[in-house]
């Protein structure tokens, strides 16, 4: 069942993170993937069904705009004790096969994606140049099985705006995708 993005508040600041990269074996902080011109974050997965439908797209999108100085990141927070295909090690290969432009950072914890208030992969978030919060919600209106075309209109829009000093549109529609898969309580602790 698919599940929707809540509403963080936009003008939000984004909160810090350090996270391991899966590919560099690095931890990466918000301030190595910050730009003065916007920022993504996405919540992403490796077996969402929702994620995999948009990830050619989403890696041409974020090679685009990276050369725009937009600066990305994808962040798993799945418990991959019970999900596995979303640990460390298929990240990793995943983020090489695909040739993902932005590092892929694993949130073992859960703290970052609490922090953020994510509710399900894909959810994108998109600070301006001063690290608030301008847009939340949702790549585009594809999904799998709905025959609409992917290509990242809404991620682009507000990236667009962004870049063009416009304000960026407040009708923006949530992220839906697969939930993310929490740690139990006490595999939170542990």
């Amino acid at each position: 069942m698919p599940l929707a993005s809540t509403a963080l508040p936009l003008g939000t600041v984004a909160p810090n993170f350090a996270l391991l990269d899966t590919v560099s074996n690095q931890l990466v902080s918000l301030q190595d993937v910050a730009s003065n011109k916007a920022t993504v974050i996405m919540f992403l997965c490796n077996h969402c069904p929702y994620v995999r439908h948009i990830l050619d797209d989403l890696v041409q999108v974020a090679r685009e705009y990276q050369q725009l100085g937009v600066g990305f990141v994808g962040i798993s927070p799945n418990d991959a004790t019970h999900y596995p295909q979303d640990g460390p090690g298929q990240m990793r290969e995943l983020a090489e096969e695909m040739g993902f432009p932005f590092p892929y950072l694993y949130d073992q914890t859960q703290q970052v994606a609490r922090t953020y208030q994510a509710v399900c992969t894909p959810e994108f978030y998109v600070f301006d140049r001063n690290m608030r919060l301008a847009y939340h919600g949702q790549f585009d209106e594809a999904r799998p099985k709905n025959d609409v075309p992917v290509t990242g209109r809404d991620l682009r829009q507000a990236l667009d705006a962004l870049l063009t000093g416009q304000p960026v549109a407040a009708n923006q529609k949530p992220g839906i995708g697969c939930g993310i898969k929490w740690k139990t309580p006490q595999e939170a602790v542990d």
